[in-house]
């Protein structure tokens, strides 16, 4: 009797086994590919829930210990008095500060980034769209410090802005804007314009990629039909692409929004004496010693945008990432 008349033709087929350890840890992985599966996992596994979530529970365990007054010891009984800290007057100004400048951050980059995303989208071929991605991620490639830096010094006193205006002859408009309160300072370098401005600047390409992906899959059609309807460019844009393209927008504003809110750099070497929730962690760590309140504020942006990714996903923006 042959072999073949033996063993079944669905039979799963029967490797050599290899002598050794290594044969013998093949075999298994070949038997069981689920173990090999789980062994892959377990560093990156390993690295998020120790590393990453370990210093998040660490972070939020020390925002309910308060400070001893008199001590300026930490004094580790539960307790929400940190919390209640973040609601006194400067403390919450800081908070409000730093989430409308987001706001403000994201809205502008939206409204800058849709124009550029639309040629891209719908206008830019062969090497003409490779130029757009260079030009759009080569910003991205050069050091972050240098571009704040250089930002610091285009919107100095004797900066190249301030000459272009006086060329202009505008130099007064900027004057007169900068004598705003709560608007500028002594120089742009040194005022929340200029950490508008250059918020806005870094965090744009964040904002034009995922609107520009989600406007190519707007069909062509659909803006065609709109204008063989009668409806006016106006029409299209506010019941045709700018619906379709929403999902792009949140998903851009998930980086613009979260990325201001927690930045610490720019308000730093562009902003005022008025502090945003990175400089006030920092404080509160460093010369003021209050860890518990420092770890507080921290826990405000994390709050803040486990709301806003969950409005996002209700809205589709992870379906544009």
């Amino acid at each position: 009797m042959s072999a073949s008349a033996v063993i079944p033709a669905h039979a799963p087929a029967i490797l050599p086994s290899r002598g050794g350890i290594a044969g013998a840890l093949s075999d298994t992985f070949w038997r069981r590919p689920k173990v090999l599966l789980f062994l892959m996992l377990l560093p990156p596994l390993l690295w998020l829930g120790i590393v990453y979530l370990g210093s998040l529970f660490a972070l939020l365990l020390q925002s309910f210990f308060s400070i001893d007054e008199f001590s300026g010891l930490i004094n580790r009984q539960f307790t929400l008095k940190t919390y209640g800290d973040l609601f006194q007057a400067a403390n919450l100004d800081i908070i409000i500060r730093t989430v409308v400048m987001a706001a403000s951050v994201t809205l502008a980059s939206a409204v800058v980034a849709f124009p550029i995303a639309y040629y891209a989208a719908r206008f830019a071929r062969g090497k003409w769209k490779a130029l757009f991605y260079l030009g759009i991620m080569l910003p991205l490639w050069s050091s972050y410090l240098v571009k704040i830096y250089a930002w610091k010094l285009i919107l100095a006193k004797e900066g190249i802005l301030t000459w272009f205006l006086d060329k202009l002859h505008l130099g007064w408009l900027l004057d007169a804007w900068l004598s705003l309160p709560y608007v500028g300072g002594n120089s742009l370098s040194v005022s929340f314009t200029g950490t508008f401005i250059v918020f806005v600047y870094v965090w744009l390409p964040y904002m034009i990629l995922p609107i520009q992906a989600a406007l190519e899959r707007v069909p062509g059609n659909l803006v065609e039909a709109s204008s063989d309807l009668g409806a006016s460019p106006g029409q299209t844009f506010r019941n045709v692409l700018f619906p379709l393209a929403l999902p792009g927008i949140v998903a851009g504003s998930i980086f613009t929004f979260s990325l201001t809110l927690g930045d610490y750099i720019i308000p730093q070497i562009i902003g005022t004496s008025r502090l945003f929730i990175g400089q006030a962690v920092y404080a509160q760590q460093g010369t003021a010693g209050n860890i518990p309140l420092a770890a507080a504020f921290t826990v405000v942006p994390v709050v803040i945008m486990g709301f806003y990714l969950w409005g996002a996903k209700r809205m589709g923006a992870f379906d544009a990432l």
